[in-house]
């Protein structure tokens, strides 16, 4: 049986979505260019680091951890409690920023190259696919022809492959939250031991095999809210990928129009999203770059210069001259490097690893009898790395005869642990002249960190405590 006639995408209708509202499937024709090959170099590099980072440890913990059970975030060595989250929104801002400057100043690279569903998708899926079923050509016979024995083990063969891809993604996305020693346990153990983890990995399992093996590139086009972010973060200046039609036009057959574009549609069949890059700018358009390479390769065969489909500006593509540097991009530049700098400032400064929280007890302020005045505190004592901690108290800046309880006694606390423990502060009655103020410092071994709480000895009136 011949194979399916592609599609022609046009302005007025999405390529992949049939006139009755299916989905039309693409099979997207096989390329290979300087930009895929480096767009696989660096795909592959991606899929290294998310499936590495969860076996890298930092400081006894994996690089990358968020471990929800303990209520503890591992992030390349530094640890963050929950009140130490607030940190996280100069990071996610600065990252936000960083986004937009690269949109602004680079369109859809995030999308191409760097997307975590685009990464999988084209270096993972359809590799399987084109491994399990032939090229474009192969593929489209293989969806008109009739059910046979060959067809079904294609087929079967192929979602098994997916199935396989989507559980180990799945259960390198658990280590994520569990760590890997953890996992490797549950799963010695069985689904019935631990069934939300094992809930959680069939529930991702099958999401992935679900997008990855039928929704494909509807989830770029109709879910993901990014490609209709850029057209508010894009301008004539941003590098995209854009047709030449000033060399290209009018295109036909070679020697019988003036263009340099033969009307091979070449672009249009390896499109993931199923677009023609020559009617412009467009929101399906992920910058992938394989129209770029697709075009390059035909131009050397007809002996015509490279460049006729190209990564570049709207105004550079009409021979106009193109900024850089522009407001737009200023902003951007200095929002995204104000955030990672606060986020780094105050990473550092706050985010350490052991904190000392004073508060007051409950009850009164302060207590008295004949011989002293007394201030009770609870401090809890937080060890944020993955060994045991030794704390000690010592009051500082405090009149002469004031006493701390335990003072100089070393509190252990256990790894990625926390405890609480009662200070009393004791003026005696001879040494009291009113509330002062006064610290209490907190060493912490090892590494010999010293945190200092100020605080306010309340206490009555000196007349009240005379004798």
């Amino acid at each position: 049986m011949s194979a399916q006639v592609p599609k022609r995408p046009n302005l007025d209708s999405v390529t992949t979505i049939n006139r009755d509202g299916s989905h039309y499937f693409l099979q997207t024709a096989d390329v290979s260019g300087r930009w895929t090959t480096a767009r696989r170099i660096f795909g592959a590099i991606l899929i290294a680091i998310y499936a590495a980072l969860p076996w890298i440890p930092i400081n006894g913990n994996p690089a990358l951890f968020f471990d929800v059970e303990q209520r503890r975030f591992h992030v390349f060595g530094l640890t963050l409690v929950p009140q130490d989250l607030w940190v996280m929104f100069f990071g996610i801002t600065g990252l936000g920023f960083t986004l937009f400057f690269v949109t602004s100043l680079l369109g859809r690279l995030w999308c191409g190259w760097a997307c975590p569903y685009t990464v999988f998708l084209d270096h993972v899926f359809r590799r399987i696919e084109r491994f399990t079923e032939g090229d474009a050509v192969a593929r489209r016979r293989l969806d008109s022809a009739p059910w046979t024995a060959g067809k079904l083990v294609r087929r079967v063969g192929k979602h098994s492959l997916y199935l396989l891809c989507s559980s180990l993604i799945a259960h390198v996305f658990l280590s994520y939250f569990i760590s890997i020693p953890r996992l490797y346990e549950h799963m010695q153990e069985g689904p019935l031991s631990h069934v939300t983890d094992f809930a959680v990995v069939v529930f991702l399992t099958l999401s992935l095999w679900f997008c990855f093996g039928w929704f494909r590139e509807q989830f770029c086009i109709i879910m993901c809210p990014y490609g209709r972010l850029q057209s508010a973060l894009t301008d004539d200046n941003t590098v995209i990928i854009g047709y030449d039609e000033k060399r290209g036009e009018p295109r036909g057959a070679p020697g019988k129009v003036a263009g340099d574009c033969i009307d091979c549609r070449r672009c249009v069949n390896v499109c993931p999203t199923g677009i023609d890059i020559r009617n412009g700018l467009q929101l399906e358009c992920i910058g992938c770059a394989a129209c770029i390479d697709a075009c390059d390769d035909i131009m050397t065969k007809i002996h015509k210069p490279k460049g006729l489909v190209r990564y570049d500006s709207l105004n550079g593509l009409t021979g106009k001259k193109r900024r850089i540097f522009r407001p737009r991009v200023a902003a951007y530049t200095a929002l995204g490097l104000l955030g990672l700098i606060a986020f780094v400032i105050a990473g550092w400064k706050n985010a350490k690893p052991f904190t000392a929280d004073f508060s007051r007890m409950r009850g009164q302020p302060f207590y008295t009898d004949t011989a002293s005045v007394r201030n009770h505190f609870q401090v809890r004592f937080h060890n944020k790395r993955n060994q045991p901690a030794r704390f000690t108290l010592q009051l500082s800046g405090a009149p002469e005869g004031f006493t701390l309880s335990g003072a100089g006694t070393a509190i252990e606390v256990p790894p990625l642990g926390e405890i609480t423990r009662p200070a009393i502060v004791v003026a005696p009655v001879g040494a009291y002249r009113g509330p002062e103020n006064l610290s209490i410092e907190v060493r912490a071994e090892p590494g010999g960190v010293v945190l200092k709480h100020d605080m306010r000895f309340l206490g009555p009136e000196p007349s009240a405590t005379s004798p």
